[in-house]
């Protein structure tokens, strides 16, 4: 079967790890027998250099054309001083936003392989660690008014609608329900008020869900827990801005951030998937960077978008083969094994594959 694919390489080291995820994806074509068809498309800095805007019509219009999105990163100090209206990362909001991608899944595993590079005493990591934040994508203080008053004082305005709370709520009860059944919402009730329309409208959503035990935590407080426990959490549903903020940590205690991938995903199948990390321009071009979170995306991009689960398995198992047999990038070399770099680490995994 044909897959329509958008590819977004974006800045830094996009283009790097995006090349290697196309290698594993091809992989994917020659062993399942699919055809993926990539086209691409202008974002971030990349965009901003041709086209003078961080996100093209064009973009928008190739995006939705296809079937899913393959994003690598944007952003980078090269684009820092411009308005931030052009700025590279107003390409990223304006896409979920023209498309609709109101829930981003960044799962946080650790592989046994890299239990060493977990910052965490083992005996809080004994049996592994496995969770999913399922950050709410477009809403919250990155989507609402900003401006400077006459005094100079900045406002930005942080707000959810019901339904904003509603969608997400029960994309992470579903979600709960195809793992363990236990659903954490995170917010700030206590102080603000968007978070007590938040936690009201969760609470109400986990009547429909009687199978699924859920519990409610302060964002400091989960943030101390997903260090002090965190093998307690299985869906942690949060707003954007705290789902940003937790998701980062939790990416931590897998050992790198170049192991996390995400998906961010509209009502229906249709999905953009791209790695939790940044664009690193301090190391693009150099074949340092990890492409396994992107490898990975692309993985999740298999198993919900286009409903290939056995594709996603061979792409997860293949990471963690490689992983077993000692390659590491340099972000997780410790001196042990054997490092490689960008291209390698995307070769080994497609011969796995």
């Amino acid at each position: 079967m044909k897959y329509d694919i958008a590819v977004l390489k974006g800045d830094g080291i996009g283009p790097e790890i995006v090349a290697e995820t196309q290698k594993c994806l091809d992989g994917i074509a020659r062993r399942f027998g699919h055809e993926f068809a990539y086209r691409e498309a202008l974002i971030g800095g990349a965009a901003i250099d041709a086209c003078g805007i961080p996100l093209p019509q064009e973009t928008i219009e190739t995006c939705r054309a296809c079937d899913s999105i393959i994003l690598g990163a944007v952003g980078g100090p090269k684009w820092d001083g411009l308005p931030a209206e052009i700025r590279p990362e107003k390409g990223l909001l304006g896409i979920r936003k023209e498309l609709g991608l109101f829930v981003n899944l960044r799962p946080a595993k650790l592989h046994a392989a890299l239990a060493d590079a977990c910052p965490l005493k083992p005996e809080r990591i004994t049996n592994g660690l496995d969770l999913v934040v399922c950050r709410e994508l477009t809403g919250d203080v990155y989507f609402g008014a900003k401006y400077r008053d006459e005094d100079g004082a900045g406002h930005d305005d942080m707000n959810y609608s019901i339904a904003e709370v509603e969608r997400i709520a029960h994309r992470a009860f579903r979600m709960a329900r195809q793992r363990r059944r236990h659903v954490t919402s995170v917010d700030k009730a206590n102080v603000l008020e968007t978070s007590r329309v938040w936690r009201e409208t969760v609470q109400r959503v986990s009547l429909e869900y009687p199978d699924v035990a859920v519990d409610y935590l302060y964002v400091d407080n989960a943030a101390m827990q997903l260090v002090r426990n965190p093998r307690q959490f299985d869906v942690i549903v949060t707003s954007n801005i705290f789902g940003d903020i937790l998701s980062d940590e939790a990416s931590q205690i897998t050992g790198s951030i170049g192991m996390l991938p995400s998906a961010s995903l509209a009502e229906g199948n249709f999905g953009m998937y791209e790695p939790v990390h940044g664009s690193a321009p301090d190391i693009a071009g150099k074949d340092k960077a990890n492409p396994m979170a992107t490898i990975l995306s692309a993985a999740m991009m298999l198993r919900y978008t286009f409903g290939l689960g056995a594709e996603a398995d061979a792409i997860e198992n293949a990471v963690k083969s490689v992983l077993d047999q000692g390659y590491r990038t340099p972000d997780l070399y410790a001196g042990q094994g054997t490092q490689v770099g960008t291209a390698q680490m995307g070769d080994l995994i497609a011969a796995a594959i």
